[in-house]
């Protein structure tokens, strides 16, 4: 393995668009959805561990969950999790990651990661993601990895190709970048050819990471350049904790990838999916009879058709009549919704429960 490249998991998230079922005390990535033996962080670093060093995986995420990644990471060392002391959105976390990185590596290569993704192939995974490696090593520019859409999906990001790049098999430059299309607009980008799903999956070389951070957040940069030379551990800590809190609120997508001046995207062949909504569970898992979706539960289905439901262990739930539905239980919330498009309508009910009965039940 290549002691160049560096892995950032992406750990933070609270996860609400899988409400009930991801909670404020316990989101999604920590959760074994599947009930496959393994939550979704720890399929994410048991995919890189395949890939690169598990000492050169970091992991970005908020302070209230760091006992979370301990216990379900036990042989990771605790100085690669990072506790972000107030949430700030993705790009801060990655530029704190890149920047204890790029001290580590002067020369790293880095691949930055949600942690609740669907690889079918993993195989075409570790291949596209080393394919990558070698692109941002000879390339000064930010490399995003799409899939191939397989039906107009308006709970995805859209990457359009440009041109080609030379020399490289399968990237293309981006000419734009589309956050969450209404459904209409997403067939039309679907039937264009034109356009990737966003994995969210980005690759770049330390140095050139950094350049962007430079345009995004100046005066940080400034700040760090003035005490960088003899930045013990402690140092950092003490920077972060006093600094955090006043960076701007972006996302790595919105934040980097739409301002940097070079950006291409590599058309990945993996099969993937974002596990991050119920609509996207319905879509990516193999379907029983009624067209049903049942995840990791006890159901007895009676002239029901194209739902979705996962309900706690140790419960029976008895579906009759119901046609694209969600039907979600955990802990004190029982959540039956109209599928569709769904996830603004679950993040609405998220923010009506919390305001009219707090949160004990988000």
């Amino acid at each position: 393995m290549d002691n160049k490249q560096y892995c950032i998991i992406l750990a933070g998230g609270k996860g609400r668009r899988l409400w009930p079922c991801s909670r404020e005390t316990n989101p999604k990535q920590f959760i074994d959805f599947f009930g496959s033996g393994r939550t979704q962080l720890q399929q994410t670093y048991d995919r890189f561990t395949k890939i690169l060093p598990q000492e050169n995986i970091f992991i970005t995420t908020a302070k209230e969950y760091v006992e979370l990644v301990k216990e379900q990471l036990p042989d990771m060392n605790v100085d690669n999790i990072l506790a972000e002391p107030v949430s700030r959105g993705t790009a801060p976390a990655v530029l704190w990651a890149n920047m204890r990185i790029c001290r580590q590596c002067a020369d790293a290569n880095v691949v930055i990661t949600p942690s609740d993704q669907f690889v079918l192939n993993e195989e075409a995974f570790q291949h596209n993601i080393e394919e990558g490696f070698r692109f941002v090593e000879h390339h000064q520019a930010l490399l995003t990895i799409g899939i191939t859409p397989t039906r107009p999906e308006p709970g995805y990001g859209y990457i359009q190709m440009g041109d080609a790049m030379e020399g490289a098999t399968e990237v293309f430059r981006v000419k734009s970048f589309t956050e969450k299309p209404d459904r209409d607009f997403a067939k039309v980008f679907m039937e264009s050819g034109e356009f990737l799903w966003n994995t969210g999956l980005i690759q770049a070389n330390g140095h050139y990471l950094n350049s962007c951070f430079r345009q995004l957040f100046p005066d940080v940069m400034k700040r760090l350049d003035a005490v960088r030379p003899n930045f013990t551990l402690e140092d950092e800590l003490e920077f972060v904790s006093e600094n955090y809190p006043s960076y701007a609120n972006l996302s790595i997508d919105r934040g980097v990838l739409e301002r940097c001046d070079e950006v291409c995207v590599m058309h990945g062949n993996f099969g993937w999916a974002d596990l991050g909504t119920w609509h996207a569970i319905y879509e990516c898992r193999s379907r029983g009879e009624g067209d049903n979706v049942v995840v990791d539960s006890e159901v007895i289905l009676d002239e029901s058709h194209n739902n979705v439901i996962k309900l706690p262990k140790g419960r029976l739930g008895i579906v009759s009549g119901l046609d694209g539905y969600i039907v979600a239980e955990e802990d004190n919330v029982l959540l039956i919704c109209k599928k569709g498009d769904s996830s603004a309508l679950v993040r609405k009910y998220v923010n009506e429960v919390q305001m009219k009965y707090g949160d004990e039940f988000v």
